[in-house]
């Protein structure tokens, strides 16, 4: 079952429930910049790094590399005072200013519209090879050399003039971008992103959303088609326990039901999840024991790692196991619990050194970051500094 929970305020909170867990708490604030389109001026160009420092009216400049990936787009070369049209692929965090691509990309429901190139291709999400090539054929003749499209999962069950409908809806909210881009301020925002509450209702729709619950009388109306609205109180948060299962996830151990353990530690670059037997012990011989935690351990980690938002490299270090079998069910234990993650993962398999590899990416801020500020007192090292004096009497 899967529940949206939306409490009204500044900022607007959403909480996504799947089978009466906590599977994503989001801030909707309105600064949110991940989708926005600017008009930017390119302060410098670094020739080493192949890329090109923008003004976009944010605190730090933006990181735009110089050659982007798609094969398809014919971007012009920059000079340093150009005024350029730039999307936010990842928001500014800590030192970093936002990454920036030319290659933009208007997101729907059920397709992707990419104005500068003519790319045709479909979600990886859509792992069916008879089901890929018909949705293929169909980005073809919608886009009919004009553009590139990206169908998404939500096009699979879609009516075709569904899928056109959205696509006109795209095209004209491209145009309107070109029309201000010429008289706008530089630099200046041009293109307002999806609320985050739009992405999420985009991503979930296709895949069913049982009920939404929020204390917004007018939102629950707006919402009346989407899925059955519950009108709930202020308290709703507090009273589902969703602000328990928050604040319970920024902490480093997490303990599952049978008694073995999570350690997550967030990395500048990366993430480590060590898993503990702990307290369970199995009934059986060792070998049974650490298999059955490492498979019982994958739906956690797919949640917490959703939940917190963890993203870029994530490094999980499972309990040791001998048989080459046993690391095959893990690997397809673990694809199929991050099944349901609306982010782009990718499990890369196990390193050499027996930790699994894979890949999340980034869309928003970590949880963390969202909910909480680095101590004052320890800077954010969670240790206390001794006074050696002190500690020798």
């Amino acid at each position: 079952m899967r529940e949206i929970y939306i409490k009204a305020g500044q900022p607007r909170e959403i909480a996504l429930v799947e089978d009466g867990k906590l599977c994503e708490y989001i801030r909707d604030e309105a600064d949110a910049s991940t989708e926005a389109i600017y008009a930017g001026r390119v302060e410098r160009i670094v020739p080493g790094m192949k890329a090109a420092f923008v003004d976009i009216g944010q605190e730090k400049n933006g990181f735009l590399p110089l050659e982007e990936r798609s094969q398809t787009a014919s971007l012009p070369k920059l000079q340093t005072g150009d005024t350029v049209l730039v999307q936010v692929k990842k928001e500014a965090q800590g030192s970093k200013g936002a990454f920036l691509t030319r290659d933009l990309t208007l997101c729907g429901e059920t397709v992707i519209l990419m104005p500068m190139n003519k790319y045709i291709g479909v979600s990886s999400r859509v792992e069916d090879e008879e089901t890929r090539k018909p949705l293929i054929t169909m980005g073809k003749t919608i886009a009919d050399g004009r553009f590139g499209l990206i169908m998404r999962n939500g096009a699979v069950d879609a009516k075709l003039e569904d899928i056109c409908t959205e696509v006109n809806e795209l095209i004209s909210v491209w145009h309107n971008v070109q029309k201000k881009v010429p008289t706008a301020h530089v630099p200046s925002m041009v293109h307002t992103p999806r609320s985050q509450l739009d992405s999420l209702l985009d991503d979930y729709r296709p895949r069913g959303i049982d009920r939404i619950v929020t204390n917004d009388a007018s939102l629950a109306r707006a919402l009346e088609n989407i899925a059955p609205v519950h009108l709930a109180g202020d308290e709703m948060m507090t009273i589902a326990r969703l602000h328990h299962q928050r604040e319970k996830t920024l902490q480093r151990h997490v303990w599952l039901d049978s008694g073995a353990s999570l350690v997550i530690d967030p990395c500048e670059a990366m993430t480590v999840i060590d898993v503990n037997t702990a307290k369970f012990t199995g009934k059986r011989d060792l070998e049974e024991t650490i298999l059955k935690t490492n498979l019982e351990v994958c739906e956690e980690i797919a949640r917490q790692v959703r939940l917190r938002n963890v993203s870029g490299i994530i490094l999980i270090d499972m309990i040791d196991m001998e048989k080459p079998e046993h690391h095959e069910k893990v690997l397809e234990k673990l694809k199929e619990a991050f099944a349901n993650d609306r982010v782009k993962t990718v499990i890369h398999g196990f390193t050499s050194l027996g930790l699994i590899e894979m890949t999340r990416k980034k869309r928003r801020k970590p949880l963390r970051d969202e909910w909480s500020a680095p101590c004052r007192a320890c800077k954010g090292t969670g240790r206390e500094m001794q006074n050696k004096e002190d500690s020798h009497g």
